[in-house]
C-alpha cells in the first residue's frame, strides 16, 4: 500500500485560509470593540456638548472682535438667572430628601465652593476672548486634561490603562494639528459696526448655549466620565473654526479635517476600554464594587458580552 503523497501547490491553501479567517476575526473583534452602541452614544453626547461650547465661543468672540463688547459678568449672569429660574424652582417644590432646603442643609458649603469656582472660571474664559483667539483658549483647555486625570487618580481613585494615555496623546496630537492649520491658514482681521440689537441677540444666544451646556453636562458625565467628556469636547474649537469661515473670514485648511479625525480617533480609543476605580484605603466596601465605576455604561456592556460568550 502506497503512502499518501503530500499535496503539491495546494498545500499552502489551508494556511492561507486560516490566516484570512484570523484577519476577519480580528477585524470583527475590533469592530465590536470600537463601534458599540455605548461608544456611539458617548460620541453623540460629546459632540452635542461641543456644539453648545461652540455657540458660547462664537458669540463671545463675535461680541469681542466685531462689536468690542467687554461684559463677561453680564454674559454669565443671564445664564445663572436661567439656571435659578428653572432648577432652583424645581428643587424648591420637591418633597423628601430632594427638597432644596434639605440639600442646602447637608451640602451648602460644597455648593458655595463649586459656585465660586464656576463663576470665576466663566469670567476668565469669557474675558480671555478679549485678548486672544479661539485657538489659544482651546490650548488652555488642553492643559486641563492632564490635571483632570491627575485629580481623578488621587481624589476619585480612577485607574487608567495604557490605552487611555495613548488615546489622550492622540487627541492632543489632533489639537496640535488644528493649531498648525490655524497658523498656516492665517486670520483675516474683519471689523464691523456696533449694532445694539445684534448685541442683545448675541447675549441671548450665549445664555441659551450655556444653559444647555449646564443642563446636559451632568447627564453626560454620569453616563460616561469626566475625562471622556473633556476629550469629546476638544472638537468644539473645530466647530468654531468652521463657523469662523463664514463669520470671521477664516481661511480653510485640509488640516482641520485631519485634526478632527485624529481627535475623534483618540476619543474612540479612550472610550473603548473602561477605567477602573481603586478601593480607597479606609473603605470597607467589598473589592468587587471597586471596578468599573468610571464609564459605567461601557463596563455593563462588556459584562453582558462576557456573559453571552460564557453562555455560548
Amino acid at each position: 500500500m502506497e503512502a499518501a503523497s503530500p499535496a503539491g501547490p495546494d498545500a499552502p491553501q489551508p494556511v492561507a485560509q486560516g490566516a484570512e479567517g484570523a484577519s476577519r476575526s480580528l477585524l470583527r473583534r475590533i469592530k465590536g470593540k470600537l463601534f458599540t452602541w455605548n461608544i456611539l452614544k458617548t460620541i453623540a453626547l460629546g459632540q452635542m456638548l461641543s456644539l453648545c461650547i461652540c455657540g458660547t465661543a462664537i458669540t463671545s468672540q463675535y461680541l469681542a472682535e466685531r462689536y468690542k463688547v467687554n461684559t463677561p459678568m453680564l454674559q454669565s449672569f443671564i445664564n445663572y438667572c436661567l439656571l435659578f429660574l428653572v432648577y432652583t424652582m424645581m428643587l424648591a417644590f420637591r418633597s423628601g430628601s430632594d427638597n432644596l432646603l434639605i440639600i442646602l442643609k447637608r451640602k451648602w458649603w460644597k455648593y458655595i465652593l463649586l459656585g465660586l469656582a464656576d463663576v470665576e472660571a466663566n469670567y476668565l474664559v469669557v474675558r480671555a476672548y478679549q485678548y486672544t483667539t479661539l485657538t489659544s483658549v482651546q490650548l488652555l483647555d488642553c492643559f486641563g486634561i492632564p490635571m483632570l486625570m491627575a485629580l481623578s487618580w488621587f481624589i476619585l481613585y480612577a485607574r487608567y490603562r495604557v490605552i487611555h494615555f495613548i488615546a489622550v496623546s492622540v487627541c492632543l496630537l489632533g489639537v496640535g494639528t488644528m493649531v498648525g492649520a490655524d497658523v498656516l491658514a492665517g486670520r483675516q482681521d474683519d471689523s464691523g459696526e456696533s449694532v445694539l440689537l445684534i448685541c442683545a441677540l448675541l447675549f441671548v444666544a450665549f445664555a441659551l448655549c450655556m444653559f444647555c451646556l449646564y443642563s446636559f453636562m451632568p447627564l453626560v458625565i454620569k453616563a460616561t466620565s469626566a475625562t471622556s467628556v473633556n476629550l469629546g469636547i476638544l472638537t468644539a474649537d473645530l466647530y468654531s473654526l468652521f463657523f469662523g469661515l463664514f463669520l470671521f473670514g477664516y481661511k480653510f485648511s485640509g488640516l482641520y479635517i485631519l485634526s478632527f479625525t485624529v481627535i475623534m480617533l483618540g476619543f474612540i480609543l479612550y472610550c473603548s476600554t473602561p477605567t477602573r476605580t481603586a478601593e480607597p484605603p479606609e473603605s470597607t466596601v467589598p473589592a468587587v464594587t471597586s471596578i468599573g465605576i468610571d464609564n459605567l455604561g461601557l463596563k455593563l456592556e462588556e459584562n453582558l458580552q462576557e456573559t453571552h460568550s460564557v453562555a455560548l
